[in-house]
């Protein structure tokens, strides 16, 4: 961060915000899905630009139990309210960048999404719940906001709710792949909510939840079977979801994504599993922030598709959106502990002979190009498209709002401080995933299990698993140094 920020403001630096809504940007933004004429459509343009700019409040630290300064809680009742981005006052890179940290870790929501106030202040809670905590007591996951005086609200769901990771010694690294439990924590929230409200309302209120993942033109979709579940197993469903991976907008209950690390964004060609969003230049990333925020809620899918024309009641101004893109195009993955010994050095010698670079191509160790699912033949000529296949579960290519029918080639780069690992996390680590045994259907994977517990292997990707098991530490030894 330090370095991009240091060229930002030592060079003659103007803000050139992209008009972030233009409708020729937004109509080639993505790739169609598998099922093409059930794409989805936006909001226009001049809807989009009626919809009220996000005010973004100045918002504190929350700590765990007895880790935070002494009197905090009263202190933070006589703060004024205060308003935290203006763009008027941003006149280097440095200052957007740190504004964009700032919009990165802004709540958009004020209501309990996954826990609620009481649950921070209750050491059962992040016993239960294994939410992790930094080494300076605080819960980066979260923020304190003040809007009036007096009034201190617990306020959740910005970028960092999902994308900041502790890792074991306490540090925090924004914008890896996220490891607060944030399923779990929702499915402990049903929990404790069906004790003191009637258990029908609870279930009325997760359906209707559910619903927003089906794809009603599918005649075997797997997300209308959330239709026939009871609470407790909509619950179970919650609780099955491992740090790492979450039921985002527009995915599934019950094929969950693995959270993307964000930590080179800049180099993506296609953002998302699926390669869903082309990234064309910081103007798209700034349209899928909005989209994946804000705006989804108003996609329709299809002619006939008429139920989804919410509209979000804020969304970040172009400006926000610019000053968030310039801090994740500034960060970098934190000091990376494994050496390049002698383990390693072999790994990489496996690695070129494997010819594993033709995928994962140095120096990104990705070269950016998509591969089809199983079941999915793409267009003669369709760009940037692999010719191998790898045989992964094709489902969450093919059976949710953003199965293009293509998962892209991700990086290697970070995987040591990464996990769990797959489009679904199904490997809770790097030997999970190069274990020939995850191939059998008797394998109870070691990440994301399948919400009914039946899913008894991780297929595809074979590359590797044939190696004796000391070139497969090797192997992993030399990956865990990218």
């Amino acid at each position: 961060m330090k370095t991009l920020a240091r060229f930002l403001v030592f060079s003659a630096f103007a803000a050139d915000i992209p008009r972030v809504w233009e409708r020729s940007a937004v109509e080639t933004l993505e790739l169609p899905l598998a099922v093409r004429e059930f794409s989805p459509s936006h909001i226009d343009e001049t809807a989009y630009y009626s919809i009220p700019e996000r005010v973004i409040y100045k918002s504190y630290p929350i700590y765990a139990p007895g880790r935070g300064p002494e009197g905090y809680a009263e202190r933070l009742r006589t703060v004024e309210p205060e308003v935290a981005f203006d763009p008027s006052r941003l006149t280097t890179g440095e200052q957007w960048v740190a504004a964009g940290e700032i919009v990165f870790n802004a709540p958009t929501s004020l209501h309990p999404v996954f826990f609620t106030a009481d649950d921070l202040g209750d050491p059962d809670f992040f016993r239960r719940s294994g939410m992790p905590v930094a080494r300076d007591g605080s819960v980066p996951f979260a923020r304190w906001v003040v809007r009036r005086k007096g009034l201190v609200e617990l306020g959740s769901m910005g970028c960092n709710t999902c994308h900041t990771r502790v890792l074991k010694d306490g540090t925090v690294v924004p914008g890896a792949q996220g490891n607060n439990p944030n399923d779990r924590e929702g499915a402990l929230l049903l929990r404790n909510s069906a004790k003191v409200v009637a258990p029908e309302k609870i279930l009325a209120q997760v359906l209707s939840f559910a619903r927003q993942f089906e794809m009603p033109w599918l005649p075997d979709d797997l997300n209308r079977l959330t239709r026939s579940m009871n609470l407790e197993q909509l619950i179970a469903a919650g609780e099955a979801i491992p740090p790492g991976v979450t039921a985002r907008a527009n995915t599934s209950m019950l094929l969950p994504p693995q959270i993307p690390d964000l930590i080179g964004v800049r180099d993506r060609r296609y953002l998302d599993h699926t390669g869903l969003v082309r990234h064309r230049s910081i103007g798209d990333l700034m349209r899928y922030s909005s989209l994946a925020q804000d705006v989804f809620s108003s996609d329709r899918y299809g002619a006939a598709d008429v139920e989804k024309l919410s509209v979000p009641s804020s969304r970040y101004s172009d400006a926000q959106l610019y000053a968030l893109s310039l801090y994740l195009y500034s960060l970098r993955p934190p000091v990376n502990p494994n050496a390049f010994d002698s383990s390693a050095r072999r790994g990489s010698l496996l690695f070129a002979r494997e010819r594993c670079g033709e995928c994962h191509t140095p120096p990104l160790y990705t070269n950016n190009q998509l591969i089809a699912a199983d079941g999915f033949s793409p267009q003669p000529g369709t760009p940037d498209v692999s010719p191998v296949r790898i045989g992964v579960d094709p489902r969450y290519a093919l059976q949710t709002h953003k199965g293009t029918g293509y998962y892209k080639v991700p990086s290697l780069k970070g995987v040591w401080y990464r996990g769990p690992f797959g489009h679904n996390g199904s490997a809770a680590t790097l030997e999970d995933w190069f274990d020939p045994a995850r191939l059998h259907p008797e394998y109870v994977p070691t990440g994301f299990k399948g919400y009914d517990g039946k899913t008894r292997s991780i297929p595809g990707h074979p590359f590797g698993l044939r190696l004796p098991p000391s070139s497969r530490k090797d192997l992993i030894a030399f990956l865990k140094t990218l």
